[in-house]
């Protein structure tokens, strides 16, 4: 006997859940891109802000030496004192920026989000 021919319901309802799974497939893809573009951006950002933040360090204390040994016979005291006061500045204004930037938060997965939102959007029922 020959095997019956497939119903065009059956053939729609395959193909509805292909183009339903390709979708979800392309959707988890772009999460893994965005995940690695954020884990990318998120090092390189830290590896700079370390870098720099080391060589401004070390940059500033030698001037704050600098200043401090040229004016050590008449106002060392002021010196020390001013480099203290730099110093101290530098790292309130250092943490509040990074508080700042903790607040802002990231924008990770805004791209697939959107894309998500397009896709209920387009299945929504039209009136």
């Amino acid at each position: 006997m020959s095997e019956p021919a497939p119903s065009r319901l059956g053939e729609s309802l395959k193909g509805l859940a292909d183009s339903g799974l390709a979708t979800i497939q392309t959707r988890i893809e772009l999460f893994a891109v965005e995940l690695k573009e954020e884990k990318l951006r998120a090092s390189s950002f830290l590896f700079n802000t370390v870098l720099a933040a080391l060589f401004i360090g070390f940059g500033l204390v030698f001037l704050l030496a600098f200043i401090t040994v040229l004016l050590w016979d008449s106002q060392r005291l002021l010196a020390l004192g001013i480099a203290t006061g730099v110093l101290l500045g530098a790292g309130v204004w250092a943490a509040t920026r990074a508080a700042a930037t903790m607040r802002a938060g990231s924008h990770l997965f805004s791209a697939s989000l959107a894309e998500i939102a397009r896709d209920r959007d387009t299945l929504r029922p039209r009136e």
